[in-house]
């Protein structure tokens, strides 16, 4: 069944865990991880953030998906935090403490997205980490934030490193060819959100990387559809309502273990 995409798509060891843990245990380290809740300042705004990690940790700027900051993407930030030799997740707050519940409230609260100004909080979250302990940053998101992210790599100056899942800008908020930061980015070969994140997006993206000359991975999943890095309980239930029962352990062990490479490479020292 063809997925009709969300409208903005068409428009706009320290201590060391597996990264490979059964989606049970991703929940629970998600529970049980000391976020910090924190406020950032930019402009004549103000929003709140959500950290997990080292203080003197290097820095990755978490971006959620058009749900907003609910349990998927803090058990993402609580994994992160937790990979390799530790990293400083920090979780803006884009919604301004808002998150949907079902797919029309999503859709809602992403058709009110100020995507400039999301931009603008994800710069603010990057100098706030390095003011606060990390030497390095960078930025990863997921769907909407995987989008985000790679428009981060082009309009944000002082990232180190972008890793995007399943998720590519429109051209009018940012063009991947214009890139700054080294790029990594994943998709589901049956992801069915088209001009958004299905294989002709993701392949248009990595010709669009080669033109910038950064360095670049675009991985495809074969078998895999959209969202397929949410593990939890609650996550495989959502999606599994909106058509998308596929559950590939394998693929996502690989992801993250990708994701911890490409971040230590450009994220340490």
């Amino acid at each position: 069944m063809l997925h009709v995409a969300p409208r903005f798509f068409t428009r706009v060891p320290l201590r060391t865990i597996s990264p490979f843990a059964c989606r049970f245990s991703v929940r629970s380290i998600a529970d049980s991880a000391p976020f910090n809740k924190i406020r950032i300042q930019r402009d004549d705004t103000a929003f709140d953030a959500y950290v997990v990690g080292k203080n003197n940790a290097p820095g990755i700027v978490v971006l959620q998906e058009w749900w907003g900051v609910d349990f998927e993407i803090k058990n993402h930030a609580a994994m992160i935090s937790q990979l390799g030799r530790g990293f400083k997740a920090l979780i803006p707050d884009l919604y301004r403490g808002k998150v949907g519940l079902d797919v029309a409230e999503a859709q809602h609260l992403l058709d009110g997205l100020d995507w400039q100004g999301a931009v603008k909080d994800i710069r603010a979250s990057v100098n706030w980490l390095k003011a606060n302990g990390s030497k390095k940053a960078g930025v990863t998101g997921f769907c909407m934030g995987g989008a985000l992210a790679i428009a981060s790599s082009v309009l944000v100056p002082d990232i180190d490193a972008v890793v995007a899942f399943y998720g590519v800008p429109s051209s009018e908020l940012a063009d991947p060819a214009q890139a700054k930061a080294a790029v990594q980015a994943h998709f589901g070969e049956l992801d069915n959100f088209v001009g958004f994140a299905d294989v002709t997006a993701a392949k248009a993206l990595e010709e669009k990387l080669k033109a910038s000359g950064v360095p670049h991975e675009v991985h495809i999943y074969p078998g895999n559809g959209h969202a397929f890095m949410n593990r939890s309980p609650e996550g495989i239930k959502r999606r599994k309502s909106m058509g998308m029962p596929d559950e590939d352990e394998a693929a996502v062990q690989l992801a993250w273990s990708r994701f911890q490479s490409w971040m230590t490479r450009y994220l340490s020292g």
